[in-house]
């Protein structure tokens, strides 16, 4: 059995790759490895609103009460209310049902620890092993775990515990986080048919801003349909024809966010760190004045955020090792291009509504548009080449790839950068350049990509 855990849990197509048993077999192994220790524990299960949800939130559950974990099961709800609830309710374990941007036939299994935090590599491994080995402890009796599903269901060690104000608790949770009253701005809100299509546009309004959800009716196969984050031609036009200050553009489990301003042009996941991180800044809230972000940030980004005096911090591409920065050291913002803004005092993940109600904090604060706080990031033009290889690992230790780096990186000096990257799922190497002069970018990333094919 190959590694089933990637960079963001388990996932696959639906019935397929990802079946009812793995998902019965990953939520107990999952379960009995985080619940040790703990007499009666207690999970929270969400997911999001495609139709293999519904199948694979069954088996989720069942694997966890077969090996005597009760449920509290929420219903469609984003990722990061899940992390959330997992934390608020002190569960042992939350488990999210959704395969976030990916098209419906996808699916996933992502699992939270105890206070919602995303799990390292040593834990994955754990439960893959118990998984591998096949021996769960399967209780009898009164030891099965029990459903808390339904309001008002109550009953033994978990008695407090209902589904009673849930989705409320969350919305509540984000207007308390934005700190200010968005009264005056006019936001267009695109729930790609996703799991924010109702807490999402809930939020935004009970925050005091005049909001227009498109794409907010799901009906479990049009998830992230020609919508949402990856595709925001809906969101681009539709701000323009209603008037409104910015557009939000989420994905399917709404674990992140990108924006447009009131003209429609794209404000991506850069632009908005740098926003978030002035606003911080000046509020006192940015520890250490550092902003932790992947390898995959523009350049512009390191510019805009060196001349605020601001440090940068960078991780490897994926929102967990943005996370484990942030833990390890204490910093209070980080995030991806891509739009993943993780804010440590509000929540364990990405949450791509609080990003949008923090942006919009920031421009009730000023009196300023979207267009200008973003125009801070002037993006460095960049140059990406996949370039197809026998053993990626073999492409970092190359001598001569080796030096064309080193070579290269002494040309451009301050005003650009190289990045090898390996692709963590398929035999490419990926040859990034970015530089003040497109075509020097041009030319240097042609220059090493030969190079690297040549290995």
């Amino acid at each position: 059995m190959g590694r089933l855990f990637g960079t963001d849990g388990v996932r696959g197509l639906a019935n397929d790759t990802l079946s009812p048993e793995l998902a019965l077999q990953v939520s107990a192994a999952a379960a009995q490895v985080l619940s040790r220790g703990k007499k009666r524990a207690l999970a929270v299960v969400g997911r999001d609103p495609r139709a293999s949800g519904e199948m694979l939130e069954a088996a989720v559950i069942a694997g966890l009460t077969s090996v005597g974990v009760d449920v509290l099961s929420v219903g469609v709800l984003p990722t990061p209310a899940v992390a959330y609830l997992t934390g608020v309710y002190d569960a042992c374990l939350g488990v999210m049902i959704s395969a976030s941007h990916n098209p419906m036939p996808d699916n996933g299994i992502k699992i939270f620890a105890a206070g919602g935090h995303k799990l390292d590599d040593v834990i994955e491994d754990r439960i893959e092993a118990l998984i591998a080995e096949g021996r769960f402890v399967r209780p009898v009796g009164a030891g099965v775990g029990r459903v808390l599903g339904k309001p008002g269901q109550l009953f033994g060690s978990h008695d407090q515990y209902s589904l009673e104000g849930t989705h409320e608790r969350y919305v509540e949770h984000l207007v308390e986080a934005t700190g200010r009253d968005l009264s005056g701005l006019t936001v267009v809100v695109d729930c790609a048919h996703g799991a924010a299509s109702e807490v999402g546009p809930a939020a935004l309004r009970e925050a005091g801003a005049t909001v227009v959800a498109i794409n907010a009716d799901p009906d479990g196969l049009n998830i992230n349909e020609g919508c949402g984050s990856t595709h925001l031609g809906q969101i681009r036009r539709a701000v323009v024809e209603h008037g409104g200050d910015l557009g939000l553009a989420l994905d399917g489990d709404a674990d992140r966010c990108l924006a447009v301003d009131a003209t429609g042009t794209v404000v991506d996941g850069d632009a908005i760190m740098a926003v978030i991180a002035l606003a911080m800044r000046d509020s006192g809230e940015l520890a250490e004045d550092t902003l932790v972000a992947t390898v995959m940030s523009n350049l512009g980004l390191h510019i805009a955020m060196r001349e605020a005096g601001i440090a940068m911090r960078t991780t490897a591409v994926g929102d967990r090792y943005v996370l484990e920065e942030l833990r390890r050291s204490g910093l209070t913002l980080g995030g991806e291009q891509s739009g993943h803004v993780v804010l440590p005092k509000f929540g364990t993940t990405g949450d791509g509504v609080l990003t949008g109600l923090k942006l919009m904090a920031r421009m009730a604060e000023t009196g300023r548009t979207l267009a200008d706080l973003a125009a801070v990031v002037q993006t460095v033009p960049q140059v990406l080449v996949n370039v197809h290889v026998s053993d990626k690992a073999a492409v970092a230790v190359a001598t001569e790839v080796v030096a064309a780096v080193t070579e290269a990186e002494r040309l451009l000096g301050d005003t650009g950068r190289v990045l090898l990257r390996p692709s963590g799922t398929e035999q490419l190497v990926r040859v990034m350049v970015e530089a003040t002069d497109p075509s020097l970018a041009q030319r240097l990333a042609d220059d090493l990509a030969k190079l690297v094919a040549a290995v």
